[in-house]
């Protein structure tokens, strides 16, 4: 099974549409998931969540969901009531997904800042194979005992005082691999499993 993973649009929704497109009709996905921070800084947000309403994507709420920016009450009312974790199970492989780190959206992993004991015993105390995040704009995929965490970066392409990879990513399962794409050259970007 092969799952589609996105974060970090922030009412980009030109970006939205190339990567949906390119998960519908040249990967062909299973699922979208989606970590988060649907608005924020871009040009389009309503836009974007309708968007992500209208396909049933899940989704979690990320920090810049908490404000609404002015948006259609259907859409404020549709990020108020994100959660700020998710679970499901595919191919007997669990997932969990949140923005930040479990429990906060205003917090990131980064691999230089997080062990592999440290990723273990999330994944255990979580009860989860795979540990899916946003937040931080900088892609992940850290493989250890335990299962894998990932994130795939931001996907919006806007000029902004913060960077974006402009990447989303495809998880395998039960495999649990992990591709990242760029959205600008459509190529497979290298990710390293290690620190």
């Amino acid at each position: 099974m092969d799952i589609g993973i996105i974060s970090d649009i922030h009412g980009d929704y030109r970006a939205l549409e190339i990567v949906l497109e390119r998960l519908d009709h040249q990967h062909h996905v299973d699922l979208i998931l989606c970590a988060g921070d649907l608005v924020g800084r871009g040009p389009e947000q309503d836009r974007v969540v309708e968007m992500i309403r209208k396909r049933h994507i899940p989704t979690v709420r990320g920090n810049h969901d908490e404000w609404f920016y002015g948006l259609t009450p259907e859409n404020s009312a549709f990020l108020k009531n994100l959660p700020l974790d998710w679970r499901g199970t595919y191919e007997g492989i669990s997932l969990f997904m949140c923005h930040g780190k479990p429990g906060n959206n205003l917090w990131g992993l980064y691999r230089d800042h997080i062990s592999d004991t440290l990723l273990n015993m999330m994944l255990g105390s979580l009860q989860a194979d795979v540990l899916i995040t946003g937040h931080t704009h900088v892609p992940l995929f850290a493989r250890v005992q335990q299962g894998c965490v990932i994130n795939p970066g931001s996907i919006y392409t806007f000029k902004s005082v913060r960077a974006s990879s402009h990447t989303y990513g495809i998880l395998h399962l039960p495999e649990l691999t992990f591709d990242l794409y760029d959205i600008n050259s459509q190529s497979l970007l290298p990710l390293s499993d290690s620190a």
